[in-house]
């Protein structure tokens, strides 16, 4: 049986698969699905050619020399059509990773450096390319297949199937072309982007933190007791940031020990060697071989497990788009309306600490996360500073924070307050006129209109 976890819904449910880390970083780069793609497309080359030997030699055998003669002619203009897409896929491939190019540029300069990693972990871009290029290796190893012998009677081999197979890898490739400059077109558009960040953010939300249940604690409850802290596990790699942590190794590694872990840096901090990354609680430190792997170090932070990395990308799109050489705060009243979203998404859950049990229901690992008052400042500590001489963004941003004081529990409203009242006395020393103050603070969830 696998370990157990309490999902964001509140129910029981399995732990994520044994890979899911693997997998994460699988998606954030783009050289695995372009390389998969040309292993499988000789995979599916040979047995193509196969199948054409057995055609050609049952006509052989059968002594059908007439539809070998019309094998042969299908074979001369099969052979003009493979040359001519060997040589244009390379010319398709150029426009793609141009039009790739342009994009990056873009999302970089105007965005943020941080949403570059939305176009990396692209599906339509990493399926696109892997065709792209499945394509033309598989055409130049059709081109190999076309016999010069003219004789029906001395014939080995005409690639019957592998110039359909050709033909059919055209066809996907011309559609996916058409898929995948619509989806460039989207994601160099704002709005598309910050949805994106939002749903990302979300399902780190439902993977991390889940409603209060009887045995986990509720909504600033405190720190979990787990008793004195017996031995420390000393982070040995490279220094980077902390990307995440192999959730059920740590959790089946603590259950054989008979212990609790405790995660000591959050996931996106920056951790260095020789500093301590686990806590043991109640026993020895677990076998170094079952910890081997567990805690993973890049050099930029991921969504897979960090909570606080949706609203710091919706936070650098608001202060890009207020910045002086952008000057657009209808991008920033954009992201203020993500970030209320997501501030209202965690409103009722338990924060600070992340508890995974394994399953028997006994708690193995505490993994600590933000708390709420450290994602209300993120959330609005810069965009207030940028924003008092914007309107625009201190109405949604006014809005905003009346809407998070109705929703949100009353033990948590305190950091609310206090960035409505920095607001204000921002807005009061900026702004001389008190008509334009009282303009400028006035609630509006579409900022101006």
């Amino acid at each position: 049986m696998g370990d157990w976890t309490t999902t964001a819904d509140g129910r029981k449910g399995r732990r994520p698969r044994a890979l899911s880390p693997l997998r994460e970083h699988v998606r954030d780069t783009f050289w695995f699905a372009p390389t998969a793609a040309m292993l499988l497309v000789l995979v599916v080359w040979a047995a193509a050619a196969e199948a054409d030997a057995r055609i050609v030699e049952a006509l052989r055998e059968s002594g059908d020399y007439e539809s070998l003669k019309e094998l042969l002619k299908f074979a001369d203009d099969a052979r003009v059509v493979v040359t001519t897409v060997s040589s244009a896929m390379m010319t398709f491939i150029g426009v793609v990773f141009s039009i790739s190019l342009v994009a990056l540029q873009m999302a970089s300069g105007q965005f943020s450096p941080r949403v570059v990693r939305i176009f990396v972990r692209s599906r339509i871009s990493k399926a696109t390319f892997a065709v792209f290029l499945a394509t033309f290796v598989l055409s130049l190893l059709v081109l190999t297949g076309f016999d010069g012998e003219r004789d029906p009677r001395l014939v080995v081999s005409v690639p019957l199937v592998q110039s359909l197979l050709t033909l059919l890898m055209v066809g996907l490739s011309l559609l996916l072309f058409v898929m995948y400059v619509n989806a460039m077109l989207r994601l160099m558009r704002v709005g598309h982007v910050i949805d994106r960040i939002t749903r990302e953010a979300f399902r780190v939300i439902a993977r991390t933190t889940a409603p209060a249940s009887g045995r986990d604690p509720a909504p600033d409850a405190g720190p979990v007791a787990l008793g004195p802290v017996t031995a420390q596990v000393i982070h040995h790699g490279r220094a980077g940031v902390l990307r995440d942590v192999h959730v059920s190794r740590l959790v089946r590694a603590a259950r054989r020990q008979g212990v609790v872990l405790r995660l000591i840096p959050r996931i996106g901090d920056f951790v260095v060697p020789g500093t301590p990354v686990l806590a043991v609680h109640g026993g020895a430190t677990p076998a170094p071989r079952r910890l081997r792997g567990t805690v993973s170090v890049g050099v930029e932070r991921t969504f897979h497990q960090d909570l606080s990395f949706g609203l710091r990308q919706l936070s650098d799109i608001a202060l890009r788009a207020l910045s002086a050489a952008v000057n657009d705060p209808t991008t920033a009243v954009q992201a203020l309306d993500r970030i209320v979203q997501f501030l209202a998404a965690v409103a009722g859950r338990p924060l600070d600490t992340s508890l995974h049990r394994d399953r028997r229901g006994e708690m193995r690992l505490v993994q600590p996360v933000p708390g709420w008052t450290e994602l209300v400042d993120l959330a609005f500590t810069e965009i207030r500073g940028c924003a008092v001489g914007t309107p625009q963004v201190t109405r949604r941003m006014t809005a905003g924070l009346d809407d998070l004081l109705r929703i949100t529990p009353a033990g948590r409203r305190a950091p609310l307050v206090r960035h409505r009242e920095l607001l204000a006395q921002a807005v009061e020393r900026a702004v001389p006129e008190a008509a334009d103050r009282a303009f400028a603070l006035t609630p509006d969830r579409q900022g101006i209109g």
